[in-house]
């Protein structure tokens, strides 16, 4: 069969990344022959992808006549509907081909109205296409009626987590729900180049990003004062992670002066933002504990076996704690944290339990990834 994945910002973010390759290992899995598609917001950051066609999701303007005829809905009927309808065209010729049409934005319903993915699931539906949201979350405030409508619209959903699950079970979101791991558990690694400043076996990967600041300077001083704790009171070295390098929205512009800060030390190192998922996961594999707040910077440690602190943000985080411990452990709201303390006490705890966590993550994982393979099986299916 034919895939056709939808709703994907580009590989500069590489949690994005990830769920692609993920979903693609996922799927040949279960589907030898199976063909792939790739709708970009940022086709040329897709160009390190392959075995799939890349296609831009490029919209397109009104003619005049539709103009007006949108400009009648608009006023009449309050609706964009016809509108997007004839914008996002060019999408929906991209896919006419495909059998079944994957939107792989994962957390895209924890955002805005979403009216514009609705009305493209809908054009796709309405050219024989099987629709899917995989690889899902949304928490119960991003929970309203007009999305509730919008997840109906799919064949199915996939959710990632648990807690994502029991909320659109509890609200009849779909009627066919299904729990599935994370994709970008199924992500390979890549060995990858030795660099100063990292030694294996005894460094702390840190990630932190211009999301969870939100423009509050504290939160840059929260991650300075809790590595300037480690510095001071273990013998661990530093690895910088920056996991999405998209403009305006990018973790290695954020983390360098804090790289600089504490430069002096000779015990910190930051990766370089052209790198590929694989390659930032095979550095992650690498490091003894590590911090994160991006989801995916955390799935690439969970995977490796490393011991994790999520910086959560979302119902992902929670959620994807949830899948592999039973319970949120060891998830931290970076935005609700006015000092470091808090993140140095869960530190500790990672310390303190190293080799308990380890061991939970040798049980857990293999089984995350299996939940993962077979969401496959379950999409051949439908």
């Amino acid at each position: 069969m034919k895939y056709f994945l939808f709703n994907h910002e580009g590989s500069k973010n590489h949690g994005c990344e990830a769920i692609v390759r993920g979903s693609m290992n996922i799927i040949e899995n279960s589907d030898e022959k199976a063909e792939f598609v790739l709708s970009s917001n940022n086709p040329s950051d897709d160009e390190i992808l392959n075995n799939i066609t890349v296609k831009a999701a490029k919209t397109r303007d009104l003619t005049k006549v539709e103009k007006l005829i949108a400009a009648v809905d608009l006023k009449i009927n309050n609706s964009e509907t016809y509108a997007l309808q004839k914008m996002y065209s060019p999408i929906v010729s991209d896919a006419e081909d495909c059998d079944v049409c994957l939107s792989v934005g994962g957390d895209t319903y924890c955002y805005g109205d979403n009216h514009g993915i609705q009305v493209l699931t809908r054009e796709l539906k309405k050219r024989g296409k099987k629709t899917v949201l995989w690889g899902a979350s949304i928490g119960a405030e991003d929970l309203s009626e007009r999305k509730l409508e919008s997840l109906r619209d799919f064949d199915a959903i996939f959710t990632r987590e648990p807690i994502t699950y029991e909320l659109l079970k509890e609200n009849g979101a779909n009627d066919n729900i299904y729990l599935f791991s994370d994709p970008a558990f199924c992500m390979e690694r890549v060995e990858v180049e030795p660099i100063d400043r990292f030694t294996r076996e005894n460094t702390l990967g840190f990630n932190i990003s211009p999301l969870v600041a939100s423009g509050d300077p504290r939160k840059k001083e929260i991650a300075e004062d809790f590595l300037r704790f480690v510095f001071e009171n273990t013998t661990m070295k530093v690895l910088l992670v920056p996991h999405v390098v998209e403009e305006n929205n990018n973790d290695y512009d954020f983390m360098k002066p804090i790289f600089e800060k504490f430069d002096h030390t000779g015990r910190i190192a930051i990766l370089p933002p052209d790198l590929e998922a694989r390659q930032y996961k095979g550095y992650i594999a690498g490091t003894r504990f590590f911090v994160g707040a991006r989801t995916h910077s955390t799935i690439a440690a969970y995977s490796s076996g490393v011991p994790t602190i999520a910086l959560g943000y979302s119902v992902k985080a929670r959620g994807i704690a949830k899948d592999i411990f039973g319970e949120e452990k060891y998830v931290l709201d970076i935005k609700a944290m006015t000092d470091y303390e808090e993140l140095r006490d869960e530190f500790l705890k990672l310390l303190e339990n190293e080799n308990e966590i380890r061991r939970e993550l040798m049980k857990s994982i293999p089984l995350r990834m299996r939940s993962a393979m077979e969401a496959g099986e379950m999409l051949r299916k439908i």
